[in-house]
């Protein structure tokens, strides 16, 4: 299990169809529909080596987003093509593609099939908690 930290921010959408973002930047342009949390102490490169071990044998992982009191889970996969360097952000997919800032691909949510009281937490700029737990 891994615990990140982040900050929601006046500007997240969650709007975009097939990716969630998670940034180490600390602004958020409106055009950044899938970010939905900043500030993030945590980026694909500075992830524990046991969970990136666990995403390039391609397990499972629970990824649960808390703000406000509020929560949403995501499942999505790992892959053996994974790099997981990216040292800003991670990205969770529901295609199938990969690059260094792809966190999990398949996932079975985008930002925008988060729940939407999830989503008026972050816009409130609240601090985001971020678990990721290989299953």
């Amino acid at each position: 299990m891994s615990l990140i930290h982040a900050s929601g921010h006046p500007n997240v959408k969650a709007t975009h169809s097939t990716t969630i973002e998670i940034t180490t930047e600390d602004f958020l342009t409106p055009t950044g529909d899938c970010i939905i949390a900043i500030s993030a102490d945590t980026a694909c490169s500075t992830l524990p080596k046991d969970i990136k071990s666990a995403l390039k044998a391609g397990k499972r992982l629970e990824i649960t987003i808390s703000c406000g009191g509020e929560a949403d889970k995501v499942i999505g996969y790992g892959h053996e093509d994974l790099t997981l360097t990216n040292p800003v952000s991670m990205v969770i997919r529901k295609s199938d593609y990969i690059c260094p800032r792809t966190l999990c691909i398949r996932a079975d949510k985008a930002a925008k099939d988060l729940k939407r009281s999830l989503v008026e937490e972050l816009k409130k700029g609240k601090p985001v908690k971020v678990v990721l737990s290989v299953v």
